[in-house]
This record gives C-alpha cells, structure tokens and sequence, in this order.
C-alpha cells in the first residue's frame, strides 16, 4: 500500500463552490451576491460595527466607568491554603505553590492573604504578602522574605 492509493471515505470531500459559471450551475447570474448594491461590487466590503449611515450601536449606546489598561491582577493564596498543603519547615515560593495545585497557572501574580491560622513553622519567598498574613507566619515561628 503507498499514499498514492489511498483514498478520502464517501462524503469527506465536497466539491468547491464555482460561481460564475452560468444559471445551470445555480451560481450563475449575479454569482450568489444577489441584486446590486455595496455588497454586490467588487471590493465591495463593510468595515466592522457599520450600520449603513444609521449611527452605529456602539455610539448610540452611553458609556459608563473607566477600565485602567495597567492595573494588576492578583490571585489571592489564604495561610489557610498554605496549611493544607505544605508541611512543618518547607520553604514556599511561587513555583512551589503552582507546584502543589493551589494557583493553575505559572506566572500569576500572588498575594499571600491571612484568612486562616498556622501553627508551624515555614519560610515564605513571595513578592506580595499582607501585613497581617506576615505577622501570623512570624508568630508561627517562621520567616518572610518578600522578592521582587
């Protein structure tokens, strides 16, 4: 058997659509563009959100807030996520919590949040961390150190 004998199974292939190739064809005449205008002429395209000269939806409609382009998103790890998955003396960065399922994706900004308590001790590396988290991590008998 070679690639030359191989064939596509029943219904695979649909042949192309010609136009213009007389009314028998059932794309013949106006070649499926109907009668006349803009849509009918050669480069004949609308650009995005036309409406024909009507003012347009996204013009009519008012417009409300304000979206900052800059700001950051954070994902917000609690001590008490901290507590089910690491144990006594580990030492967590960003990597490590990626690593054990509590943020998805690698790359995500994390803020180290202080809903929960630990009693054990663990070294923390992250860049973000709330004041109150810090200090009950301290109190456990461990340590932060906040990287940029």
């Amino acid at each position: 058997m070679d690639l030359g004998s191989i064939k596509a199974p029943a219904g695979a292939t649909k042949k192309r659509k010609r136009v213009g190739r007389g009314n028998a064809s059932g794309h013949g005449g106006t070649s499926g563009k109907g009668h006349k205008g803009q849509k009918a002429r050669s480069g004949g395209k609308v650009r995005v959100g036309f409406e024909g000269g009507q003012m347009p939806m996204a013009r009519r409609l008012p417009k409300r807030g304000f979206r900052n382009p800059f700001r950051e998103k954070f994902v917000a790890v609690n001590i008490m996520d901290l507590c089910r998955k690491f144990e006594k003396g580990a030492v967590i960065d960003e990597a490590a919590i990626v690593k054990s399922g509590i943020v998805r994706k690698e790359g995500s900004n994390i803020k180290i949040l202080a809903k929960g308590e630990i009693n054990f001790p663990v070294t923390l590396k992250i860049a973000r961390i709330s004041q109150a988290a810090k200090n009950k991590i301290t109190a456990a008998g461990g340590s932060v150190e906040e990287v940029i």
